[in-house]
């Protein structure tokens, strides 16, 4: 959990449970919405989605960030899943399998 009374780090840099949005039905990310998985995050920026049904996965890092973004066959992750273990080696599994709809 964040202390408010810290600064945040930046870049932001570790190990973060990412929920995954079961209500978006998105076929690269449905089995992963029953419970949450730990991901690696390294970066300095996030991505802000101005149409709120295309985050398919929120981390918390001082509020929300959108985690996983996707659209039709579209699909974007703020962590890095190769650094991911195997949740990150399940993630890239299902995307290399994945036929788009």
């Amino acid at each position: 959990k964040n202390d408010p009374k810290k600064p945040l780090k930046i870049p932001h840099m570790g190990w973060n449970d990412v929920h995954f949005c079961p209500e978006s039905g998105h076929a690269l990310t449905k089995k992963f919405s029953e419970t949450p998985r730990h991901f690696y995050f390294v970066h300095s920026f996030m991505f802000e989605s101005k149409n709120k049904e295309h985050v398919l996965a929120k981390t918390r890092y001082g509020g929300d960030i959108a985690a996983v973004v996707g659209r039709d066959n579209i699909i974007g992750v703020q962590f890095h899943p190769e650094k991911s273990q195997a949740a990150g080696l399940e993630m890239l599994r299902d995307f290399l399998l994945w036929q788009g709809h």
